[in-house]
């Protein structure tokens, strides 16, 4: 006879009690009692079978992960924190600059020099010419009766249409210009047109020579189209720059007279002085000086300026007679 197979029996249960905790007592029952429910010894699962002294299996905690969670991975919170520290540093930098204004105008401003709002702003470079900076045009243009162009005396002449002057040309010894003549004051005139001649070769020993001239050139005196010029502070501009420029240190001035004239037609000034000097080596120690200024109603101012040495006094009426002889070309 076959025996039955044990799980053919629907009714039949079969209960596995759980392996007793060594902590638990034996007397202890690890059921409810007769009809209750089953009781679960603490710390087992139902449905799990351990060994005895097996602690349970407790699941780690949920902390987040390396690049999940977290602020600088939530940028509602990243971008929330940047603009806490943007606005932080801000207003830190208003606070100082406040306080610095309020320690300047609390201290009347003595660290800065002009006052923090008192300081006015640089004026613009001054572009004009040297001559009009130091001789601005008068307020008052100065009356000029006679405008009309006058008759060129016959004779030669020696012409600078740069300057826009003509003055009589003398013969020998006197001869044209060979070289430039620069003044080193403060105008920098350039005499390019002229006669001269020497009077004293090598006076120094150094190959030098000294010279008695006539010299023709012009200087920017005014802006655009200012045809005013103050021919009172040009003359005396023009005299003090050949003083430092042609004659040795320490000369003297000796006033002969000033005075404003027309030449040519045109408003001029004739400055007449005489330089004393002593320079080794040379015997002239005094040197004659006429300086004719003409405004031409130009830009630009004309100069004639004439020197003769005591060497050769024959000569001082060329300081009268080449300034009258000018003529507007």
């Amino acid at each position: 006879m076959t025996e039955p197979s044990p799980w053919a029996t629907p009714d039949t249960q079969t209960v596995i009690e759980p392996a007793r905790p060594a902590d638990v007592s034996p007397a202890e029952p690890l059921r409810g009692g007769p009809g209750g429910p089953a009781r679960v010894a603490p710390g087992y699962a139902s449905g799990r079978v351990g060994r005895p002294g097996t602690p349970p299996v407790v699941p780690p905690p949920d902390l987040p992960e390396y690049g999940r969670g977290g602020d600088d991975d939530d940028p509602v919170r990243r971008n929330t924190r940047i603009m806490k520290w943007l606005g932080g540093g801000a207003v830190a930098i208003v606070a100082i600059g406040l306080v610095v204004i309020l320690v300047s105008v609390m201290t009347n401003n003595a660290t800065t020099p002009g006052g923090l709002f008192n300081r006015r702003a640089d004026a613009p470079s001054d572009t004009r010419p040297e001559l009009a900076r130091r001789c601005p045009p008068p307020s008052i243009p100065p009356d000029n009766p006679h405008q009309g162009g006058e008759e060129v005396p016959p004779g030669p002449r020696t012409s600078d249409s740069e300057s826009g002057i003509s003055y009589k040309e003398y013969g020998s010894p006197w001869r044209p210009l060979a070289e430039n003549w620069r003044d080193q004051g403060e105008l920098k005139i350039t005499y390019r047109i002229g006669q001269d001649f020497v009077t004293e070769p090598n006076y120094d020993g150094n190959g030098r020579d000294y010279h008695a001239t006539i010299l023709s050139g012009h200087v920017p005196a005014a802006v655009n189209d200012g045809m005013v010029l103050d021919l009172h502070c040009v003359g005396d501009q023009i005299a003090a720059d050949v003083r430092v420029s042609f004659y040795p240190e320490g000369n003297q001035l000796e006033n002969l007279g000033a005075k404003d004239l027309t030449l040519g037609g045109r408003p001029a000034r004739l400055l007449k002085f005489r330089l004393h000097f002593d320079q080794p080596g040379l015997r002239a120690k005094s040197e004659l000086v006429s300086i004719a200024l003409v405004d031409l109603g130009k830009p630009e101012a004309a100069i004639l300026y004439v020197s003769i040495p005591d060497t050769h006094r024959q000569w001082d009426y060329v300081a009268d007679e080449a300034p009258e002889s000018i003529r507007p070309v």
